[in-house]
């Protein structure tokens, strides 16, 4: 019996990625800001990406041929590595890149064996190039309206109403990400994706809260689109460098360290936003965590409380009720989720299985099997029902 017909519905999964073509960023970028933005280059015989001028290591082969093989790391974010295996052991060996990581009918075909009904598509390389462009604005947004004209020329943002591609937008110049949402949804985007983090600019930085940014805000509210953070280079490796470590993001550097440092910047994100009154004056907006985990959440809203208690006249409303009905958390498949279930409930949580990356899962609906202690009704929201409303109109 399939996964699909033991699970009794097609799934909706909330966490899928594609692998960028090599083209991706420059088959429609500006030609004059071409060098202040992303090129190729042979650097000691080896293809590299150079963004702002430098080579880019956030990913450490942004080809993507070969590439690992889907849930490889799954033991290793279980905690299970009793051989003490390097992170290039487990990995083991690579395997060519498969046709449906980057076209987007095979990819249709796959998910139909997968019990795949739909799913959100999010970038791998695009997540963390925003940090890396942060001292040149005009490159960045140049850079990902580029990004988001060959996405949306390869994959759609709602192709065949079952993959929902979601374009990149940055805030560094709000006028420019209103016109980009408006190109977006113009284009049928049901959801677009931005990184948890400040709004960097190169001699300041601004909360997203910051009431310059509503023009932007005010137009997704109107819309209904869903705003989704997705983890990708936030910049927080700074905080790591005060400590005397790296301060470059590199995909899979898992030092102890890093694991373990208390730093949230998706937690943050959300503490800036419901502090700053964005759910209060937008109150149809619709945010997705997705591939930051759940362990932050109860932290998070026992801090909203407190803080809600103590000066209840700097809220707008209890943060805590506006996180549950404006917030939808996608749990990493190893995290306590039935505290979570009874932190915000299972019609706010989302099934999202990190396909076909290395530290997802090898097989989507084998998140299933982590939802033990759930009943059917709430597997079924989990699994399906909730990454559907996502791309529909919220009802007024």
């Amino acid at each position: 019996m399939s996964a699909a017909a033991e699970l009794g519905f097609e799934a909706f999964d909330a966490d899928n990625h594609y692998y960028e073509a090599e083209d991706a960023f420059t088959r429609h970028m500006d030609p004059k800001l071409a060098r202040r933005a992303m090129q190729w280059a042979e650097v000691r015989g080896r293809k590299c990406l150079l963004v702002g001028g430098k080579v880019n290591r956030f990913i450490p082969n942004p080809t993507f041929d070969p590439v690992a093989k889907p849930g490889c790391l799954d033991d290793y974010f279980r905690g299970r590595n009793p051989e003490g295996k390097s992170i290039r052991e487990i990995f083991g060996d690579l395997e060519p890149i498969n046709p449906a990581y980057r076209d987007r009918d095979a990819r249709l075909a796959l998910m139909d064996t997968q019990g795949l009904e739909a799913t959100f598509l999010f970038p791998t390389l695009g997540v963390g190039m925003e940090e890396s462009l942060k001292h040149d604005p005009e490159a960045a947004v140049a850079a990902f309206s580029a990004f988001n004209r060959w996405m949306e020329e390869d994959w759609g943002f709602s192709y065949q109403d079952r993959l929902f591609a979601a374009p990149y937008i940055t805030l560094v110049d709000v006028d420019a990400a209103v016109a980009e949402l408006e190109w977006a949804l113009a284009h049928d985007a049901r959801v677009v994706v931005m990184r948890a983090a400040p709004v960097e600019l190169p001699t300041i930085s601004y909360s997203p809260a910051d009431e310059r940014f509503d023009p932007f805000w005010a137009r997704a509210n109107e819309a209904g689109i869903t705003v989704a953070y997705h983890s990708g280079d936030s910049g927080y490796l700074k905080f790591h460098e005060a400590w005397g470590l790296g301060g470059e993001f590199k995909a899979f550097d898992f030092d102890p360290m890093r694991l373990c440092m208390s730093a949230a910047p998706v937690s943050d994100l959300l503490a800036a936003l419901f502090c700053g009154g964005v759910f209060d004056r937008h109150k149809n907006l619709r945010v997705a965590t997705i591939e930051t985990g759940s362990s932050w959440v109860p932290g998070l809203l026992a801090r909203f409380k407190k803080a809600y208690g103590q000066m209840p006249f700097a809220f707008g409303q209890d943060p805590v009720e506006a996180f549950r009905r404006h917030v939808w958390v996608a749990p990493y498949y190893e995290d306590p989720l039935l505290e979570l279930r009874d932190t915000i409930g299972a019609d706010h949580m989302l099934f999202g299985s990190d396909f076909p990356h290395g530290e997802g899962l090898a097989e989507p609906l084998g998140f299933v099997a982590d939802l033990e202690g759930f009943g059917k009704d709430d597997v079924r929201l989990i699994m399906r029902e909730n990454g559907l409303s996502l791309v529909r109109p919220r009802p007024a």
